[in-house]
C-alpha cells in the first residue's frame, strides 16, 4: 500500500474534512465512508467509470455494513443538465437515501458537480463524499464545495455551495485515463503555479512527465494543488473575493465550451482552460501588465504537455469576437454587466481585474483569431 497523503480542510461549524491521496484508496472506501456514520451510501457515477470501479466500491461499502446502490449517467459535459439532474435525484430517492445517509460521487468533474448538487438538493441536503477518478477532479473540482449544472445560457449557472464530508483521491485510477484526459487535467495542475506559486510552476516544468507516467510526482502534485485550493477555500468559501483567482483561464475557457456546445469530441474543459490561460497571459502582456516572455513561457509549457494554446486549435472553430464576447457575458464573474477577468503581472502573480473594457477584449480577440 502506498503512503497516504492527507490534506485537511479546516472549515468552521464542524464542516472540516480530509482529502486523502494515494493509490488503492477505493478499496478502503467502505471503511472510511462507514466511519462518517449513516446506514446507506449510494454511488453516482457515469457509464464509463461504472464499468471500471462501481462494483468494487459498492462491494467495499456493503462489506462495511452500508446499504448501497448505483445511479449511472451518460459520460460527458452534456450530462450537467436539468434532465440528468432530475434523473440522479430520482435515482437516489429510489435507493431510499435519507437525511442521515451519504451520496458518493465516483467519477470526474461532471459526476462530482452533478452528484454534489443532487446531494445539496435531496431532502434539502444530504452529506456526500467525493471519490474523483480524473486528474482534473482530483486537483480541483472535488475540493471546495462548488456543485452545479449548466444552462443553455452558460456553464455552472445553476448550483449550490455544498462541501463534501471526505475526498478520496485514488491516484491509481488515473492509470486508466486516456492521454487526452490526463493532459486536460494537467491544465488545472499548472494553473496553481500560475496563480500564486511560481516555484510550483518551476517544479512542473521539471517534473510534469512524472505526473503523466504515474511516478511519485503524481501524488505530490495532487497534494500540492489540493493544499493550495484548500487554503483559498477556507479564506473565501463562497467566492466573494480571492477564490475567483481559481478561475484563471476560465472566462475564456467557459466561453469556448459554450460555443462548441459542450461537445467533448471538440473540446473538453481542461483544453478550454489551457487556451484560456494562454490567452489571459497574452492579454495581460498586451495591456502592459505582464512580461511577454512570461506569456511565452506559459504557452510553451502547456504546448509541451500536449495542450492547445490558440483559438485556431479549437476543432470546427469558435466563432468570431462578437460570439466570444456574448458567451463571456454570461460568466459568473460578470458584475453589473461588466466583464471581470483573472489577469497576471507575471507567473505566480495573478490578480482579479474587474471592469475590463470590452473594446480592448474585442480588439485582442480579433488579433488572436487572425493568428493562425
Amino acid at each position: 500500500m502506498s503512503e497516504r497523503l492527507i490534506v485537511h480542510v479546516p472549515l468552521d461549524q464542524g464542516r472540516d474534512y480530509d482529502i486523502v491521496i494515494g493509490r488503492g484508496l477505493l478499496d478502503e472506501a467502505g471503511a472510511r465512508i462507514a466511519a462518517l456514520g449513516g446506514r446507506a451510501a449510494a454511488i453516482v457515477t457515469d457509464d464509463t467509470v461504472a464499468a471500471l470501479y462501481s462494483e468494487r466500491v459498492r462491494d467495499a461499502l456493503e462489506a462495511a455494513g452500508l446499504r448501497s446502490g448505483i445511479v449511472s449517467v451518460t459520460p460527458g459535459e452534456a450530462s450537467k443538465s436539468y434532465a440528468t439532474f432530475a434523473q440522479v435525484c430520482d435515482g437516489l430517492l429510489g435507493h431510499r437515501i435519507e437525511r442521515g445517509d451519504l451520496v458518493v460521487a465516483l467519477g470526474g468533474g461532471v459526476v462530482g458537480d452533478l452528484a454534489g448538487f443532487a446531494a445539496a438538493s435531496l431532502r434539502r441536503g444530504v452529506r456526500f463524499v467525493q471519490a474523483p477518478t480524473s486528474l482534473l477532479a482530483q486537483v480541483d473540482s472535488s475540493v471546495g464545495g462548488k456543485t452545479g449544472i449548466n444552462s443553455p445560457l452558460g456553464k455552472n449557472l445553476i448550483g449550490a455551495f455544498h462541501q463534501p464530508r471526505l475526498v478520496l483521491a485514488d491516484t491509481g485510477t488515473l492509470d486508466t485515463l486516456s492521454a487526452r484526459e490526463m493532459r486536460a487535467g494537467y491544465a488545472e495542475v499548472a494553473k496553481y503555479g500560475l496563480i500564486n506559486d511560481s516555484g510550483f510552476f518551476d517544479w512542473c516544468e521539471t517534473n510534469w512527465s512524472g505526473i503523466f507516467s504515474g511516478g511519485p510526482e503524481r501524488d505530490e502534485a495532487v497534494a500540492i494543488c489540493c493544499r493550495s485550493k484548500a487554503g483559498v477555500v477556507v479564506r473565501d468559501e463562497r467566492e466573494d473575493g480571492e477564490r475567483a483567482l481559481l478561475n484563471l483561464g476560465h472566462t475564456f475557457g467557459h466561453a469556448l465550451e459554450r460555443l462548441t456546445g459542450y461537445d467533448s469530441a471538440r473540446l473538453v474543459h481542461g483544453e478550454g482552460v489551457a487556451i484560456g490561460m494562454a490567452l489571459a497571459f497574452r492579454f495581460s502582456a498586451r495591456l502592459g501588465l505582464c512580461p511577454g516572455q512570461d506569456a511565452g513561457r506559459v504557452a510553451n509549457h502547456l504546448a509541451l504537455a500536449g495542450l492547445p494554446t490558440r483559438l485556431a486549435q479549437v476543432p470546427g472553430g469558435c466563432g468570431d469576437a462578437s460570439a466570444l464576447l456574448d458567451a463571456m457575458a454570461q460568466d459568473k464573474k460578470v458584475r453589473e454587466g461588466r466583464l471581470t477577468f483573472i489577469l497576471a503581472r507575471g507567473i505566480g502573480r495573478s490578480f482579479i481585474a474587474p471592469g475590463i473594457d470590452a473594446a480592448d477584449v474585442r480588439a485582442f480577440l480579433d488579433d488572436e483569431l487572425r493568428d493562425v
